[in-house]
């Protein structure tokens, strides 16, 4: 069962057996049919983020409320007492104490790792530093799934930040218990990780490097555009020459498939032209809906009783 072998919860994408994701859709699937149930009446989700989130926390929110649970938590690391100098070993057997379940973002990688050692109850990784966001990466996948019915023998090009992009971490190892044909693409600077790419051949995973989308673009059925982001970089001269990189205009919408999907974990910047978000064929909108349904089902298996 999903929830005997998440017991610490949703730390890594790399918990996730294909199995496992598969169930997880069915269950987000079924949370799309019915908005608001009791399902988790009388618990509680705390929210301890450390970093700004707009959709992360706002969606974990959002459906721990319309499952009939309740939210308590903070926003920023300014109103908590690791301002005063608290260990986030303290924080968690803290908080523990006063929910069911917690949710954590936080600026150091492996700090929802760290957590879960701590803790009683499940951790769920909101974000770790330019580590992983698995639950961003399993929305990613029901999105995906929602607009092509499967999620095998799919095109996917990951485009962008690849090196302290977490969400692309999370997303390229979910996406590694499948079929698919992955293009890494990225400038040189920002090329995924030795480490990850090392875990992706471990696993099969069929992909290939480039810089120029536009060599491969005819061919994608979905591309996933991060932004470049500067507050990861310890240089800043090295973010300048980096910055705006990739724009995706309404010309490179024009090159692609009937069926094409572009998404964006959002927030953007400058990487994608605004005078294409009314496009079918442009989804990141509409993919930030799905974080209802799929933290939905995973809040859902790990504080059932």
């Amino acid at each position: 069962m999903f929830h005997e072998n998440f017991r610490e919860g949703v730390i890594s994408a790399k918990q996730f057996k294909r199995e496992d994701i598969e169930y997880l859709l069915k269950k987000s699937k079924e949370m799309l049919k019915t908005k608001n149930s009791n399902l988790l009446n009388g618990k509680i989700l705390a929210t301890l983020f450390f970093e700004p989130s707009t959709r992360t926390r706002l969606s974990f929110e959002s459906a721990m409320y319309r499952l009939g649970g309740n939210v308590i938590g903070f926003h920023s690391s300014d109103v908590s007492s690791i301002k005063k100098g608290e260990s986030i070993a303290d924080t968690i057997r803290t908080v523990e104490n006063y929910s069911d379940c917690i949710v954590m973002r936080h600026s150091l990688e492996g700090a929802a790792r760290m957590a879960s050692k701590f803790s009683q109850v499940p951790i769920i990784n909101a974000g770790s530093g330019s580590g992983e966001h698995p639950t961003q990466g399993l929305l990613d996948l029901l999105t995906i799934t929602e607009e092509f019915g499967s999620l095998d023998n799919l095109n996917i090009g990951l485009m962008g930040d690849l090196k302290y992009g977490r969400t692309v971490h999370s997303l390229s190892i979910l996406l590694s218990n499948f079929d698919v044909n992955v293009y890494f693409i990225s400038p040189i600077e920002l090329k995924m990780r030795n480490r990850d790419k090392d875990y992706l051949r471990q696993q099969h995973m069929k992909y290939k490097e480039i810089t120029d989308y536009r060599k491969i673009l005819s061919t994608l059925d979905v591309l996933y555009m991060t932004r470049i982001q500067k507050e990861r970089f310890i240089d800043l001269e090295e973010y300048e020459k980096v910055k705006g990189y990739y724009i995706f205009r309404k010309s490179d919408l024009d090159d692609t498939k009937d069926n094409f999907r572009l998404l964006h974990p959002l927030p953007r910047t400058t990487e994608i032209s605004p005078d294409i978000d009314h496009y079918d064929k442009t989804i990141y909108f509409k993919q930030t809906y799905y974080g209802i349904p799929m933290r939905k089902a995973i809040l859902a298996e790990l504080m059932r009783d």
